[in-house]
């Protein structure tokens, strides 16, 4: 009995091979189409996958390059400034400080009057009458009237009344009765001084005469200054004399630099008087004995009071003293807070040279020190001040 053989497996063909013959095949169709060696279509190809490798090679170069620009400028603006904010910026203060074109139009037009004369302005006339008294060495000052008074208020009137003093030393001040609702008051009250008349060659009497006011500051409207060496005090003197404008006269009491420190968890208010400068010259030697006085005031009266110490014969004092005054947050806001420089006098009235109040009903640099010791709680707040007239916002009717 015979075996028959074994059948032999069919021979399968991966598909590489598969495809490889069939690309075989195409080229060598290819070849005898075109009439060339079959070796010159492989170098076709191949030159072909050379320029797609050269040109997918560039494509990711760039696109490295570009990402490696982008991280490069991110570390870059870090630390740089952010444009928009600075725009921002430059265009709130551009509002504050920069004038508009009408604001500018204005300020050239003044510029160009400034050449031109300028038109006095009337402030309106006083009558006095001065008699002097040699047996007694007093001198016997009539505030008469006054006319042609500009108008302050806004009804068109002025409630006036005149202060009366003597300068240098100004220690001793009368005031007329306040007018109501005229232009045109008459006043005719008398105040005698006691002057020996050596005395009297040095001095200078002033006329002042203001617009009171209930609730603000007193407006001057204008004054009048008699050098008493001018005049001839063994005759009675009866004159009308046109006011002039006390401008420029500002800050002639001095400055004080003081600083407020507030915190509201503890309800402490802190002020440090540090120092005062060109103060008035209140003694007759030319100098003072100055001294700073704070109170804390509501309503019109005075809560808490402190001083410093007095510094002899000095028209710029320096003092650097603490004091602290317990408010709660919820006071704050109610109470004022009123820095008075006073002269010193042994024997007399010790006279006040001037005076600053803050709180949230003050204005001008007094609101802004308030304020700002407000808005930074826990930090002290430094700031200059112009002295001001203690007995502003004191006249009674």
């Amino acid at each position: 009995m015979t075996t028959a053989p074994p059948e032999e497996e069919p021979i399968t063909k991966s598909t590489a091979e598969i495809v490889g013959e069939t690309v075989k095949e195409q080229m060598n169709k290819a070849a005898k189409e075109m009439g060339i060696p079959v070796w010159a279509i492989y170098l076709i190809v191949a030159a072909v996958i050379l320029v797609v490798l050269l040109i997918t090679f560039c494509c990711i170069r760039r696109c490295c390059r570009k990402r490696r620009t982008g991280k490069d400028t991110k570390k870059g603006m870090k630390g740089a400034v952010d444009m928009k904010s600075v725009q921002l910026l430059g265009n709130a203060y551009k509002e504050k400080v920069q004038p508009d074109m009408e604001e500018l139009t204005e300020n050239a037009e003044e510029i160009a009057k400034e050449g031109e004369p300028k038109e006095e302005i009337k402030l309106g006339k006083l009558q006095y009458k001065m008699e002097y008294d040699f047996n007694n060495s007093n001198l016997a000052v009539s505030v008469l009237q006054a006319q042609e008074l500009p108008a302050l208020d806004m009804g068109g009137t002025s409630d006036p009344y005149v202060k009366v003093y003597l300068l240098p030393d100004k220690k001793k001040k009368f005031e007329t009765k306040v007018h109501r609702k005229t232009l045109n008051p008459v006043f005719n009250e008398t105040f005698n001084f006691k002057l020996p008349y050596a005395d009297a060659m040095n001095k200078t009497l002033v006329f002042a005469i203001y617009d009171f006011d209930r609730f603000s500051k007193h407006d001057q409207i204008g004054e009048v200054k008699v050098p008493l060496c001018m005049v001839d005090l063994a005759e009675t003197i009866e004159e009308w004399k046109d006011l002039t404008s006390v401008e420029g006269d500002n800050g002639q009491l001095g400055d004080i630099c003081f600083s407020l420190r507030y915190v509201p968890t503890a309800g402490k208010l802190t002020v440090v008087i540090l120092e005062a400068k060109n103060l008035k010259k209140m003694d007759v030697g030319g100098l003072s004995d100055p001294y700073v006085k704070i109170a804390i005031v509501q309503n019109g009266k005075r809560l808490k009071k402190k001083k410093t110490s007095i510094k002899k014969c000095t028209l710029n004092p320096y003092f650097n003293e603490s004091f602290t005054f317990e408010i709660p947050f919820e006071q704050i806001q109610k109470v004022e807070l009123l820095i008075t420089v006073v002269d010193y006098d042994r024997i007399g009235t010790s006279d006040p040279i001037g005076k600053v109040v803050l709180g949230c009903n003050a204005s001008g640099t007094e609101l802004r020190h308030w304020s700002d010791m407000l808005a930074s709680p826990r930090r002290p707040i430094a700031q200059w001040h112009t002295l001001k007239d203690p007995e502003e916002g004191d006249k009674k009717d």
